[in-house]
């Protein structure tokens, strides 16, 4: 892997990871999937096995799970990939929001009660900005686009304000992201802009995630040694793994912006008047934001090298090098 999208590595790295299913699979005792288990991995698919596994270590598998690991493995994810999925009959959606949710603390809202989140409905006005998102990304960032369709196979909307977005390993190749970010910014940012940037964003989450299956980020010790750091994306404290992750992730928002301001209209429709417009000041301020994070984020982690694999420290090198060209 690198900052650099490739869709042909992000491919081995899926494939990778259905290997490390399948064996996993084989070594609970489980009977094998179909041959043609697919690429890319449907998120369903991969929650099945880890749910067929902690049942099988906790004694609590019963017979009747077996018929429904073999359907999920079975299960064909959108040939493009980055499918936009409502919340019927996603299951696994719901279960990972559960999970997400629990692990955050109550925060309340203007009423006084939790804010929350939920599964949302995409609308026709979505999926327009959807296609508009991805539209963007094939104009200025083909590669991008090409490893997005590689490893994320649904695209779920969030309503409410308890979650921007997130991504979950137990439902690897879903990426769940907040309606709100469909929306423009008060700053002028187009919502497709704004999406398309969630997408590389949680896009890259899952795409770290299937790499270090293959190649490891971080040494065995890393995260136990560092111990929680603060982060520019969270509030709350971060192990390692999360400050690496988010590192990765500025570096390619911040080229994803570069490549943006280069391409003028391209990627901000309603700067068409003219390069000063809202749309693409609000770029370019965007842009200088994930850079002052960006450069936060290399300093954290420079002080940190000895925890990461050269996988890992090439990652760090290749990260610096955009923060230094802004």
């Amino acid at each position: 892997m690198d900052v650099e999208p490739d869709p042909s590595s992000a491919q081995d790295d899926q494939e990778a990871l259905r290997r490390l299913l399948l064996k996993v699979v084989a070594g609970t005792g489980l009977p094998g999937p179909a041959p043609h288990f697919p690429l890319p991995l449907h998120p369903a698919a991969v929650e099945a096995v880890h749910r067929a596994q902690r049942e099988r270590r906790s004694g609590t598998y019963a017979p009747e799970r077996t018929e429904e690991l073999v359907r999920q493995l079975a299960r064909r994810p959108a040939a493009e990939g980055a499918e936009p999925v409502d919340p019927e009959g996603q299951d696994h959606l719901r279960r990972s929001l559960s999970r997400a949710l629990a692990q955050r603390p109550d925060r309340p809202g203007g009423d006084g009660t939790p804010v929350t989140a939920a599964l949302g409905t995409w609308s026709a006005a979505d999926r327009a900005v959807l296609a508009e998102a991805l539209g963007l990304l094939g104009t200025v960032w083909p590669r991008m686009l090409g490893e997005l369709r590689a490893v994320v196979a649904q695209v779920a909307l969030l309503d409410g304000m308890a979650i921007d977005g997130y991504t979950d390993f137990t439902v690897h190749g879903a990426v769940l992201i907040n309606r709100r970010r469909l929306a423009p910014a008060r700053s002028g940012l187009p919502g497709a802009v704004r999406l398309a940037e969630a997408l590389v964003h949680e896009g890259t989450h899952n795409r770290c995630n299937a790499a270090a299956v293959r190649e490891p980020f971080l040494t065995s010790a890393a995260d136990a040694c560092a111990g929680p750091l603060a982060t520019p994306l969270r509030a709350d404290p971060r192990p390692l793994s999360g400050l690496f992750q988010q590192t990765v992730v500025l570096a390619r928002c911040v080229r994803l912006y570069g490549r943006a301001a280069g391409a003028g209209t391209a990627m901000a429709p309603a700067a068409a008047a003219g390069p000063d417009t809202a749309a693409a000041a609000a770029v370019r301020a965007r842009h200088d934001r994930l850079l002052r994070d960006l450069r936060a984020a290399v300093a954290t982690l420079e002080d940190h090298r000895a925890g990461l694999t050269e996988h890992g420290r090439r990652l760090l090198d290749r990260s610096a090098r955009v923060a230094a060209r802004g």
